[in-house]
């Protein structure tokens, strides 16, 4: 069996816990399975790299921004195959660039287009254990890039998925994939499997388990993905494609998320192309707009709500005070104490009234929901900060989630 394990910065934030790494290595080596390891930074050490380029100059260049922190990954990946080595296990680490990880330009965000497989598969066919590191890879033109945050978890899968691996794991310092934040609801429990779709939902949710894209890799390309913890040995979360139990439950998790804010342009004309004036604003500038709920038109105006990262904020906030003097709106408001609380399963594919037993959960708690955007597998509610936490146990319990029979065919 060929395996991809990615180990992500905590798992690696140390010698010692290098060690264990590759003792686990060793130990699936011994199972008669081909391993390929792809490994973060040390827990930290990107973040100092780019503190060291932010003492030098307020708006480093992104293609030196590349260079210097993809060195992180490196040492890794270098510390983990030197520490195979020390244990008799044969091992090599190839750079981004020399597994030919070929990305787009678009340098501390670049995007995968293919990866050349033959240089990794070679080693494999020698018994080696082929040590990647992750986030990185390189562009036509030979320039280092890397993937954003959480590229790692990206890099893995999506090497999973070229070398037509039987299963990726992601090994991080949780234990799987859970109903909800245990550090919220102590009632969460972990889910012995859960769908490319759930997965994907509630990683756009808030839920910091998987990095989105990584997920979205995996479910383009039909690659299981295992979430494991590096220092227990739990069972974790299989990640998959769906299946037919899993409509079972009306709900499969809760999520929230703190780290939006809220926009509202009050008695907004409501002509066509006004609404395109706002959005496209904000697309031009780059800025990712999450819930839109527009009102009903009462004399020939409207109110237009909307969420948007709060680190695109102030920003937003300002590019929409440009365009209402271009418009002529009454007021824009932004609201930063808010809190989003979703639901996310793919039950309510089958399962009638679970809309409204979610607004009736929260009408109980005393909580009013500011607004409202739905998928075929998710409701989410915009509320008021405080009540972001309350409301995920409120409904954690509602929906069953406290159950000891969570896992079972979830």
């Amino acid at each position: 069996m060929l395996v991809v394990q990615k180990y992500g910065g905590t798992s690696v934030a140390d010698l010692e816990k290098i060690s264990n790494v590759a003792k686990r290595v060793i130990e699936y080596r011994e199972n008669d399975n081909d391993v390929i390891v792809v490994v973060s930074a040390m827990a930290g050490e990107t973040d100092k790299l780019l503190n060291l380029a932010h003492s030098i100059s307020k708006t480093p260049d992104e293609r030196e921004i590349d260079v210097l922190i993809s060195t992180g990954e490196q040492i890794t990946s270098a510390l983990l195959a030197i520490t195979l080595k020390n244990m008799f296990c044969d091992a090599i680490s190839i750079l981004g660039h020399q597994a030919k990880i070929i990305t787009d330009s678009s340098h501390t965000s670049a995007r995968i287009s293919r990866i050349e497989k033959n240089h990794i598969m070679s080693e494999i066919s020698k018994g080696k254990v082929v040590v990647v590191p992750g986030f990185q890879g390189v562009d036509e033109k030979g320039n280092i890039t890397t993937l954003g945050r959480g590229g790692s978890d990206t890099s893995a899968v999506a090497l999973a998925a070229a070398l037509n691996a039987d299963l990726c794991e992601i090994y991080t310092d949780v234990d799987g994939v859970y109903t909800a934040d245990p550090n919220v609801c102590d009632r969460a429990r972990r889910l012995d499997r859960i769908s490319y779709e759930e997965m994907l939902e509630m990683a756009s949710l808030g839920a910091k388990v998987l990095q989105i894209r990584s997920v979205e890799f995996a479910m383009r390309y039909n690659v299981p993905i295992l979430v494991k913890s590096s220092f227990t040995d739990g069972e974790g979360t299989l990640v998959c494609k769906e299946v037919s139990d899993m409509e079972k439950m009306e709900v499969t998790g809760v999520t929230h998320n703190k780290n939006e804010v809220k926009i509202t342009i009050s008695k907004v004309p409501d002509m066509p192309g006004i609404a395109s004036k706002i959005f496209t604003a904000l697309s031009d500038a780059g800025v990712i707009v999450d819930v839109i709920v527009q009102n009903v038109s009462r004399d020939n105006f409207t109110d237009i709500t909307f969420t948007v990262a709060k680190t695109d904020g102030r920003k937003a906030y300002k590019l929409m005070e440009d365009v209402a003097k271009e418009i002529g709106v009454e007021e824009v408001a932004l609201d930063e104490d808010i809190a989003k609380v979703s639901i996310i399963g793919l039950g309510m594919r089958s399962h009638a009234g679970v809309a409204s037993k979610m607004f009736s959960v929260l009408a109980k708690e005393g909580i009013n929901i500011e607004a409202i955007t739905t998928s075929e597998i998710k409701i989410s509610c915009v509320v008021e900060g405080k009540y972001g936490e309350l409301a995920v146990r409120a409904l954690h319990k509602a929906f069953g989630l406290d159950s000891e029979l969570v896992g079972e065919g979830a």
